[in-house]
């Protein structure tokens, strides 16, 4: 099928479709570097907060009972049903819901004491652009924490990991390299700091099946992890059942 429209549209037709999965996705309602994000902020409770790339609300859900306000901002409607759902379920009140793009966030500056995003990142596809988003609506000395997936300085390494990401998921950009993202941190204003790095392991049915990946592409990703010389085998933790991730929690506070 030839996909029309440009990658926004793609996004949204791609998480519209699966919402629902990612509300109940393991993945995404746990692991060990939500706690490891509250801590980094170091909240003392009335701070405003911007989950930038929600999905499905679990971030903004780890936050709310730690802040004032969270608001929960994504590119797809039918993400927000899903935070809304989540957040009346667990009986959390001050998370609002707000559909918009992390290029031009729909906030005045200064709008927010922290701003966090997670496995979101690697959807964006003009990060610089984003962060300084997330710089101007920071007020001064605010704070921007991501977690995700970070890509590969090894150059083989790094277009197998982006070959299989984009066949599982045609709306996937780059899981950018720690350095990468480093000098984009610099250029839109933060401070840079690696808080947490950590993997995670991606069982290949539940991975493939949360996204609907058509089997041809499951297939094609399958023989790259067949074709994959050792480096590659070793670096994404290839096995029958699946593969693992490389990723990490950054911080950024606004200079």
């Amino acid at each position: 099928m030839v996909r029309e429209g440009n990658l926004k549209s793609a996004v949204q037709d791609q998480f519209g479709r699966v919402a629902a999965n990612y509300l109940t996705s393991a993945v995404h309602a746990q692991g060990e570097d939500l706690p490891i994000m509250v801590e980094a902020a170091g909240l003392r409770g009335d701070e405003r907060v911007l989950d930038a790339g929600c999905g499905a609300g679990h971030t903004a859900a780890s936050f709310a009972p730690h802040a004032a306000e969270v608001e929960a901002l994504d590119f797809t409607a039918t993400m927000l049903r899903q935070v809304e759902v989540l957040a009346e379920s667990r009986g959390l009140a001050n998370i609002s819901t707000r559909l918009g793009d992390v290029e031009k966030i729909p906030y005045t500056d200064s709008s927010f004491d922290l701003v966090v995003s997670r496995y979101s990142a690697h959807h964006w596809a003009r990060p610089g652009t984003a962060l300084r988003e997330i710089r101007r609506v920071l007020r001064p000395g605010g704070m921007f924490v991501l977690s995700d997936v970070v890509g590969f300085g090894d150059p083989v390494c790094d277009t197998y990991l982006n070959a299989i990401e984009l066949l599982r998921d045609p709306s996937h950009v780059r899981d950018y390299t720690v350095a990468e993202w480093s000098n984009q941190f610099a250029a839109a204003g933060f401070d840079f700091e690696i808080v947490f790095p950590y993997r995670i392991f991606l069982q290949f049915v539940e991975w493939t099946e949360r996204m609907e990946t058509p089997q041809a592409n499951c297939i094609a990703i399958q023989a790259l992890y067949d074709a994959a010389p050792k480096e590659v085998r070793e670096a994404l933790g290839i096995t029958e059942e699946g593969h693992s991730f490389q990723c990490a929690v950054l911080r950024g506070r606004a200079a």
